[in-house]
């Protein structure tokens, strides 16, 4: 008998909330229709993975972190790269001169391992804030499928400021001292035992694309085949959406599947 898991990416009120800090299009609707699906299915799953945006207000993703000459923080969604803080046209600076350095060197290391250029977001998920929390319609059908004495696995991400942490399973730039932004194997690990792993999350531009394929790159080109997308319970965010499609042609070729939350195990 087939062992199946739900893999739920960052499920946050931030992003799904149409008030929350990062509201990702639709995702309010992901979420019911999410929740439906888990209390039909729930004696089907035998584990489930939620992952936790957890970011401070001080970020390298934040406003606050940068300034322009004239002392101006960036807009949301500013993209910031590598020669807009390094060489004499260089158009930002650290607002804390301290960490001037350390900036120019992260937004070297982004260009060098090209997943993303540097983008300013609004800040969400702070840790202990209400926008943190899971979308209630699909924390109770947790709570619910954890009724059948079983446990959630909480994976918090995004908690060291010098780094973006879209993949769950390690961050964009390693920390050298920071264990927690390097690659997460014991997670990877507990995943791959499983044959089917449903796959859902905010957002399918970011942070489900990263988690997913850095999972892929690790499990070995036969075991992508258990990755089934679930398309109508993840969104992108607005403007980005060319990076969905960049990464379902990337992983279907490679033995993701793809279904909606009606259609799963049904």
């Amino acid at each position: 008998m087939n062992k199946v898991c739900l893999l739920s990416i960052d499920p946050q009120k931030d992003f799904c909330d149409p008030n929350g800090a990062l509201y990702v299009n639709g995702a309010e609707k992901d979420m019911e229709r999410l929740a439906t699906m888990l209390k039909r299915t729930k004696g089907d799953i035998d584990e489930i993975f939620v992952t936790l945006d957890s970011h401070r207000t001080v970020h390298i993703a934040h406003p606050i972190w940068w300034v322009d000459k004239d002392g101006n923080h960036p807009d949301f969604f500013t993209p910031i790269g590598k020669d807009d803080v390094i060489g004499l046209n260089a158009k930002w600076r650290a607002y804390n001169s301290g960490y001037q350095k350390r900036s120019e060197e992260y937004v070297q290391k982004l260009a060098d391992n090209g997943r993303y250029d540097l983008c300013i977001w609004p800040p969400h998920c702070r840790i202990g804030s209400d926008g943190a929390q899971v979308m209630p319609i699909f924390y109770d059908a947790l709570c619910d499928w954890e009724n059948r004495f079983a446990s959630v696995n909480y994976v918090t991400k995004g908690s060291n400021i010098y780094t973006e942490h879209y993949s769950a399973v390690k961050a964009d730039v390693y920390d050298d001292e920071d264990p927690s932004t390097g690659l997460n194997s014991e997670l990877i690990r507990q995943i791959q035992k499983n044959d089917i792993i449903a796959i859902s999350g905010e957002a399918s531009s970011h942070c489900v694309y990263q988690t997913i394929l850095d999972i892929a790159n690790e499990f070995g080109e036969d075991n992508i085949k258990k990755f089934v997308f679930l398309e109508d319970t993840s969104s992108p965010v607005t403007g980005f959406e060319h990076l969905q499609t960049e990464f379902l042609e990337k992983m279907v070729p490679r033995g993701m599947s793809i279904t909606t939350s009606d259609k799963f195990l049904a």
